[in-house]
């Protein structure tokens, strides 16, 4: 028994090491594409690390029998009773970008952003999943109302039919930094932030099943659908949001099949007005021949600075020939801004 579970341990070791080298290699492909088809001027690339992924499973039925590392330290293979695995990611490492989770954090604030819609990147291109696939719909269901105006308001996300109970699972894999009751407007809400930067809503829920500063993967049941709040029937009220601006969630989602519409996504500063709605555009956003064209010279003048020790914004402009404003504009930051020692600064 224990030869075999031995050399089930060198073979699960050997497929995690096959697939992060595989995926080093495919988002080396996928950069270079990016820089040579769809990146467009003044685009910020937002970086993840590593995703956790492997088979659904309910923490109740199965027992965790060993841990065993991978040969990237964002992940670890984990092991079960039921002769399972699936790939975790190892929180006790740094992520590759911390200040996801530290900059605007607050688990009381629904609205803790003090970014100006003007102050955003012309646009940003946003890695959704990578080959491990760690994804999941929040819920599969017919659209009762879209992101947009609606009866003299705006809706501000996507509204999907459910039953009162139904679950709801987190779509992908981040932090709580939001669950509690909002009167008069979402009820019971749960907020996630994920690595790449990226907020989902979760409202009208009619119970809670995380708690704030809890870490969640894609998949798991964050909760149970409701009428909670200013609801007038059992539904989920659905948002996604990049630096508390919110944009069409059916740009991302098919939520009739569930399926996720594609793994990178190019969020362009337009899309944040409430009339811009995906159905309007969202097959034509890379297929111009000319916008093409001009991604790929304007590409191809981007330049990047590495923060050393005594860098400053102000060093960083005077020696790149630019300002400091305009080097907040093009990695959406501000003056005000602590710089970190490795971190990269775009400059052109």
């Amino acid at each position: 028994m224990n030869f075999r579970r031995n050399l089930l341990l060198v073979f699960l070791l050997f497929v995690a090491t096959a697939a992060v080298a595989q995926q080093t290699e495919s988002d080396t492909t996928k950069t270079d594409t990016l820089k040579t088809k769809t990146l467009p001027s003044d685009a910020v690339v937002v970086k993840r690390v590593p995703l956790a992924s492997g088979p659904e499973f309910s923490a109740s039925d199965v027992l965790v029998v060993d841990t065993i590392p991978s040969s990237s330290e964002g992940l670890n293979i984990v092991l079960y009773n039921d002769n399972t695995w699936r790939f975790v990611r190892n929180r006790d490492i740094d992520v590759l970008d911390e200040t996801v989770f530290i900059q605007d954090w607050d688990t009381t604030k629904v609205q803790p952003y003090k970014v100006e819609l003007k102050d955003l990147p012309i646009s940003m291109v946003i890695d959704l999943v990578d080959s491990l696939k760690s994804y999941h719909y929040p819920f599969k269901g017919r659209v009762t109302s879209k992101y947009g105006p609606r009866r003299r308001r705006i809706h501000q996300g996507t509204d999907i039919d459910l039953e009162t109970g139904d679950p709801v699972y987190a779509t992908f894999d981040g932090r709580v930094r939001i669950c509690t009751y909002i009167s008069g407007g979402y009820g019971n809400l749960v907020v996630l932030r994920h690595d790449n930067g990226l907020e989902t809503y979760y409202a009208h829920l009619s119970e809670i099943s995380v708690k704030p500063n809890e870490w969640v993967t894609a998949g798991q049941q964050i909760g149970k659908g409701g009428n909670t709040g200013r609801s007038t029937g059992s539904h989920l009220h659905y948002e996604i949001r990049y630096k508390g601006q919110t944009f069409d969630p059916e740009r991302l989602i098919d939520f009739t099949t569930g399926d996720l519409r594609r793994e990178t996504f190019l969020l362009k500063r337009t899309y944040f007005s409430p009339y811009s709605r995906f159905t309007q555009d969202f097959e034509e956003e890379i297929q111009s021949d000319e916008e093409d064209k001009k991604i790929a010279a304007e590409a191809a003048a981007v330049k990047y600075h590495i923060v050393k020790k005594g860098d400053t914004l102000g060093r960083i402009a005077i020696n790149n020939h630019t300002t400091v404003t305009k080097l907040c504009q093009l990695n959406g930051i501000k003056k005000t801004t602590t710089l970190r020692i490795g971190q990269r600064i775009r400059v052109r």
